[in-house]
């Protein structure tokens, strides 16, 4: 049975929502706590506690291969605030499926169309300012083809913000100016993330710590369990894929449907359809058979509201569509196990 999240009866396939912290991170979290000096201290415990944080940045920055800045954040959804609200280059462009956390701060921006496989379509873009485009979205696993578009974003002058919270610690990173990510989405720490930036002054600072960027007493423990999370590498992608690849032929073969099937995706992603039966309808019955999945992401799950993601791409059965992640600790039975309760219940159509 995979690690769950509160309920270990369940059979937990929402690791795009939030995956379980890696013993090892927990431990480290742990030694943290128990130092507890104030890293901005000028004693010896405080000065003590900054090169243990100074360590910390290093390493994450080695594991993710990242030589710019790195600025330690409450998560994802505070790093895209710090940029979309400090930048000092003017957003100009944003693609349409963007997680929630970017849109908030996107009203006045350019919105770029995707194609049906939902992949960002650039002709005729203005990139010459911010231009925020995810790497891998949350809802389908659809990755965007960051290499093209970061080099297209340069060519016109702009400045290329990339939220990788589904792809930290998963996928080589972009060649982005700045990019946000999660600790919780690959088994550090809840509440804890990073923004990396090539360079400071691409932002305003507002003094304080993080060299003045971020103010508040910094989070060793969550630094520490961050940097060991991600040091444990992503040796099970690969075991991953073999396990969506299982999954989809048999969804495909019960009569489903899946989204963007034609796009590089995610090897942890996928977006189903189960033609008649709601979302809504799935995620009840699903539960109540102990599997732990979602509709969208998971802020937007409990939500009645059809996906923007599915909306952009043009596609028409979005309110019939899940979400299906897979984690480190997903086993072959479980999968088995997801394709029969599915057929079970696309059967009663």
């Amino acid at each position: 049975m995979a690690e769950s999240n509160n309920n270990d009866t369940a059979v937990y396939l929402d690791y795009a929502a939030t995956c379980p912290p890696l013993p090892e991170a927990v431990a480290a979290m742990c030694e943290g706590l128990a130092g507890w000096a104030n890293p901005s201290s000028p004693y010896a415990c405080g000065r003590a506690a900054k090169a243990e944080l100074e360590d910390a940045r290093a390493r994450i920055k080695s594991a993710l291969g990242w030589d710019g800045e790195l600025i330690f954040t409450s998560g994802a959804t505070e790093a895209i605030a710090i940029v979309l609200q400090r930048t000092k280059t003017p957003l100009t462009a944003v693609s349409p499926v963007e997680h929630a956390a970017v849109w908030r701060w996107c009203k006045e921006a350019n919105y770029l169309p995707v194609d049906a496989h939902g992949i960002v379509d650039l002709d005729g873009a203005d990139l010459s300012g911010l231009v925020a485009i995810q790497h891998v979205n949350n809802e389908t696993g659809v990755v965007q083809p960051v290499a093209r578009i970061a080099a297209a974003v340069r060519e016109a002058g702009g400045v290329f913000f990339c939220d990788c919270a589904q792809s930290a610690g998963k996928l080589a990173l972009p060649d982005a100016d700045m990019i946000a990510i999660s600790a919780h989405k690959f088994g550090g720490p809840v509440g804890f993330g990073a923004l990396l930036l090539k360079d400071y002054g691409l932002l305003h600072a507002v003094g304080g710590q993080e060299h003045g960027y971020r103010p508040g007493t910094e989070n060793l423990p969550a630094a520490r369990a961050m940097a060991v999370a991600l040091e444990a590498g992503n040796g099970w992608l690969s075991e991953a894929a073999k396990l969506r690849a299982r999954l989809e032929a048999a969804i495909e073969d019960a009569g489903g449907e899946i989204v963007a099937k034609a796009s590089e995706r995610s090897p942890a992603i996928g977006a189903y359809r189960m033609p008649g039966i709601s979302a809504a309808s799935q995620l009840i019955r699903f539960d109540s058979n102990g599997f732990a999945i979602s509709s969208g992401s998971a802020c937007s799950s409990g939500s009645l509201k059809p996906s923007h993601v599915l909306e952009a791409m043009g596609y028409e059965h979005s309110r019939e569509v899940i979400r299906v992640s897979i984690g480190r600790k997903t086993t072959e039975r479980e999968i088995d196990a997801f394709v029969e309760a599915w057929k079970a219940m696309a059967q009663t159509t």
